[in-house]
């Protein structure tokens, strides 16, 4: 079987989207060796890329505020029939030609997107290239499409529950592009698990002890305040906490005096060896957290939600009894006391759920999808064609946008 380039793009805004990428091109060498050759960019990482967009990595506001001018394009672009925000479409001018180089150098027999703002430089390349090129879009977020604009372009959409999939349909996107396989996670996850015993001795923590993993970075705000009541709770478990690169919590963990037995941590590459090794999880509703949370079956205490972006996935732990909502350090403290208690019977329950929720094969079973994309090629288009194409490149050229056929 012929060997497929597979480029991904992703980005760098949180964890969950460059983890996601990861997963699949782990996947992907897994499932399919050598025949598979993968590429993970972030194309904000490019020097080319605008400032505003690497420090913000796609806030459309910023975007908005320092190029007024886009408002005057947007308009205009809808006058092509390129149908679009004025945010979403300064996005694709000021990536577009980052894009097109991307696509010219590795020449991919599919394109991947796990960073949904892509798909807007992405269709203005396919609208003014000849060079029809797959496209599938990987949603990170467990439940809410949040402000995804569904494009019927894109020829395979990737979402990770029902909830989701049923949302892509009821706006307008046929059946057969939506699959459903669970948010792409570490494959590794699906391998047949070590005892929890055999998994902490690894690490050098203690083997018997009721293990609480706590997992922070510099968006999971207050997470000290809730590791510091479990610290002097009297409960008989182990803390392991993962600061995510947050070195001031990192710091402060190190000074701190412990009153339980504790692993403290910055940040770690091993992530799937602390999962099947400990018993719970305390964190955000991250996707990316949720999501490899529920693979390893570990239940959550949920102690932040970003409204919106995050709010799907707390209501899928929650609503599925595979976790509690504790916003309060208070709150975490009268939770732990009741999944500890009565021979750890909750506890019990809410793990049962995790491991009903989790997709440990998430990521192969998205790139098996992914692969038959490439050995098929793009489905039939639903496009609407641009009216004056050698107009929009004219436009375009005014923004410094370079529009030379890429094939």
């Amino acid at each position: 079987m012929d060997n497929k380039n597979i480029l991904i793009l992703t980005a760098d805004a949180g964890f969950g989207h460059r983890s996601t990428a990861n997963a699949l091109a782990k996947a992907f060498k897994l499932r399919y060796g050598a025949r598979a050759q993968v590429m993970v960019a972030n194309p904000l990482d490019d020097p080319k890329a605008p400032s505003v967009l690497r420090g913000a990595e796609g806030d459309y506001d910023i975007v908005a505020r320092r190029w007024p001018e886009f408002h005057k394009l947007g308009y205009r672009m809808s006058d092509m029939a390129l149908a679009t925000s004025t945010k979403e479409m300064a996005y694709a001018i000021l990536t577009y030609d980052i894009i097109c180089g991307l696509i010219r150098r590795h020449q991919p027999d599919v394109v991947v997107v796990t960073y949904p703002t892509y798909q807007y430089p992405l269709e203005l390349y396919r609208r003014l290239n000849s060079d029809a090129k797959p496209v599938a879009l990987v949603v990170t977020n467990m439940v809410t499409l949040g402000r995804l604009r569904i494009d019927k372009d894109v020829d395979l959409y990737i979402v990770p529950n029902k909830t989701a999939a049923t949302m892509a349909l009821d706006r307008g996107i046929a059946a057969e592009r939506v699959n459903t396989t669970g948010l792409p996670v570490d494959p590794s996850l699906a391998q047949e698990p070590v005892s929890k015993q055999g998994a902490r001795a690894k690490l050098g923590w203690d083997p018997e002890l009721f293990t609480v993993l706590a997992v922070g970075s510099e968006r999971v705000e207050g997470l000290d305040r809730f590791v510091d009541i479990l610290n002097h709770a009297g409960f008989p478990y182990q803390i392991v906490a993962i600061a995510g690169g947050n070195d001031e919590l990192h710091e402060g963990w190190l000074q701190t005096e412990w009153h339980v037995p504790a692993h403290v941590y910055n940040y770690v590459t091993d992530m799937p060896d602390f999962l099947r090794a400990a018993d719970c999880v305390l964190s955000k509703a991250g996707g990316l957290i949720v999501s490899e949370s529920l693979a390893s079956g570990l239940p959550m205490f949920i102690m932040q939600v970003i409204p919106g972006q995050e709010t799907g996935n707390a209501q899928l732990v929650v609503n599925g009894a595979a976790g509690d909502m504790a916003l309060e350090p208070l709150e975490l403290l009268y939770g732990m006391a009741h999944w500890l208690a009565d021979g750890r019977r909750l506890y019990q329950e809410r793990a049962a759920n995790a491991r009903r929720l989790g997709r440990p094969n998430a990521a192969y079973d998205a790139a098996d999808l992914i692969w038959q994309l490439a050995l098929t090629g793009p489905l039939g288009r639903h496009k609407t064609p641009i009216r004056s194409t050698e107009n929009l490149k004219k436009l375009l050229r005014q923004f410094g946008v370079k529009t030379k056929d890429a094939g």
